[in-house]
């Protein structure tokens, strides 16, 4: 129980005893005021920052290609296959017999 007794006492230091709406609300909206004015200040810095051909953060010395030549070369060669078999139909040499008919 000693912890919430602690917990109780420096809330009750925070309030000055009487409830003011008049000073909540001053309170709030300084406070979302000061918000307001920090995000307006970081955008404007990240904008002239990119604009200016800066980079937020640190940037990449070099980037590892994600596909190799050679899969690459193989999903070409894949789809070269795949457009001789489909010309072979188109040309007559293969002949689809449909089983409906």
């Amino acid at each position: 129980m000693t912890i919430f007794t602690a917990i109780r006492a420096s809330l009750s230091r925070l309030s000055c005893g009487a409830l003011d709406p008049v000073r909540s609300w001053f309170a709030m909206l300084t406070f979302s005021m000061i918000a307001l004015a920090g995000i307006i200040v970081w955008n404007v810095w990240a904008f002239d920052t990119i604009v200016s051909g800066g980079v937020i953060g640190t940037s990449a010395t070099s980037t590892v290609p994600v596909f190799s030549q050679e899969s690459l070369d193989t999903i070409r060669d894949i789809f070269e296959q795949r457009a001789k078999e489909a010309l072979k139909y188109e040309t007559g040499t293969y002949r689809f017999a449909d089983p409906s008919q």
